[in-house]
């Protein structure tokens, strides 16, 4: 379909796939395996002037939007979703400092960030604190020109790997949610280390690492917006990078669907290749509809993101929804197709329905996601 992409988009789309197909797609199984993070594909992504796609021209970037990071994050993904997810998560971490960040912090992170020089996290989730993000636990205090933190992180993206953490944090426990406050935490800062590097079902080219912070002293400047905006500065921005998680999703099933089609093609049973049976042919259409539709939802909430509209939640989390549950069932049909193969550590699809898993979990579960757009859709009746 013609989504009507301007000459740019469709630039930084095409270079996307060049880079997926040529340098990512040969490696995505040795990666998986050894959990290797992709220090060489963001060296590639930084030379082709992709990582500062969503960053404004003035701190170094190309000036796009979220429509901009989620081309490329599709097309990474439809590769591997753990790889693509070295730039997605940076663009999680990066957010908060686009959005709240003072001119002086703009200058001093986004153009590192837009270089590839340094790469970004974000740190919300705890232990007690996952779908209920209103329950963290991490405290920064005051003390003089500097916020001691401390506390602990669970499950970052990124983490370990970045320079650059966007984190929250309690600075005042009596108000609850509102006594939340975002902070920008540079690695190598005394008191802040990293715990194990978690084991995981996909994603496995990703780190996802605790962060650990013990009377951490920060500068009172890395205060993001003011004290008590924390909760906010953490809302908008999952607003903004949900459609980034959609495009995981979207191109992880692109990727699916187009191993599984390839492999009808060449997979003979019954003296004439299984694309001729009619029964996978349904599989492969169904596949492809639901792709479809979930692209022009996520391809249209970028547009609607970036207009600068100012209620996103509900169409924030609707892309994200569709898209991951499609991509759990889109790669759930990829294997069926391709059968005992499928099934296979060799190929790809086995890969593709671990990674897609996660898609319907982190950055908000689909059931919470689903909580958003009822309560939206609420508001309409009385």
């Amino acid at each position: 379909m013609n989504y009507f992409l301007t000459e740019e988009q469709e630039m930084i789309q095409e270079l996307a796939a060049k880079i997926a197909d040529e340098k990512i797609t040969p490696v995505a199984i040795e990666y998986d395996e050894k959990g290797t993070f992709p220090h060489d594909i963001i060296k590639i992504l930084a030379d082709s002037d992709l990582c500062g796609v969503y960053i404004e021209e003035q701190y170094g970037g190309l000036g796009g939007g979220i429509m901009e990071m989620s081309l490329v994050v599709e097309q990474l993904s439809r590769a591997c979703g753990g790889i693509a997810l070295a730039f997605a998560g940076t663009g999680l971490g990066t957010f908060p400092i686009i959005l709240f960040g003072n001119e002086e912090q703009k200058k001093k992170y986004l153009p590192d960030i837009a270089s590839g020089k340094k790469l970004a996290a974000f740190g919300l989730t705890e232990a007690n604190a996952g779908s209920d993000a209103a329950g963290v636990e991490t405290t920064a205090v005051l003390d003089g020109d500097e916020y001691i933190l401390n506390g602990t992180k669970m499950w970052i993206t990124n983490g370990g790997e970045a320079d650059i953490y966007s984190v929250i944090a309690c600075t005042d426990r009596e108000l609850g949610p509102r006594g939340f406050s975002a902070f920008i935490v540079e690695k190598d800062t005394p008191g802040f280390t990293f715990g194990k590097k978690e084991d995981k079902m996909g994603i496995r080219a990703s780190a996802t690492v605790e962060l650990v912070f013990e009377d951490c002293r920060i500068p009172k400047e890395n205060l993001l917006a003011n004290e008590g905006m924390g909760f906010i500065v953490a809302m908008k921005t999952l607003d903004r990078t949900r459609p980034g998680v959609a495009a995981q999703a979207l191109g992880i099933a692109q990727g699916a669907l187009d191993a599984a089609a390839k492999y009808s093609k060449e997979r003979e049973q019954f003296g004439s290749t299984i694309s001729t049976f009619q029964a996978v042919q349904h599989m492969l259409a169904d596949m492809a509809i639901q792709i479809e539709a979930s692209r022009a939802l996520v391809y249209q909430t970028c547009r609607h993101v970036d207009s600068g509209a100012k209620r996103i939640s509900k169409e924030s989390a609707m892309c994200k929804v569709m898209a991951s549950d499609t991509a759990m069932k889109v790669t759930v049909d990829a294997v069926q197709v391709m059968g005992g193969y499928g099934y296979m550590k060799e190929f790809p699809v086995e890969k593709m329905m671990r990674d897609a898993k996660i898609t319907q979990i982190y950055e908000g579960t689909n059931q919470i996601q689903r909580n958003i757009i009822a309560l939206e859709v609420l508001k309409k009746y009385r």
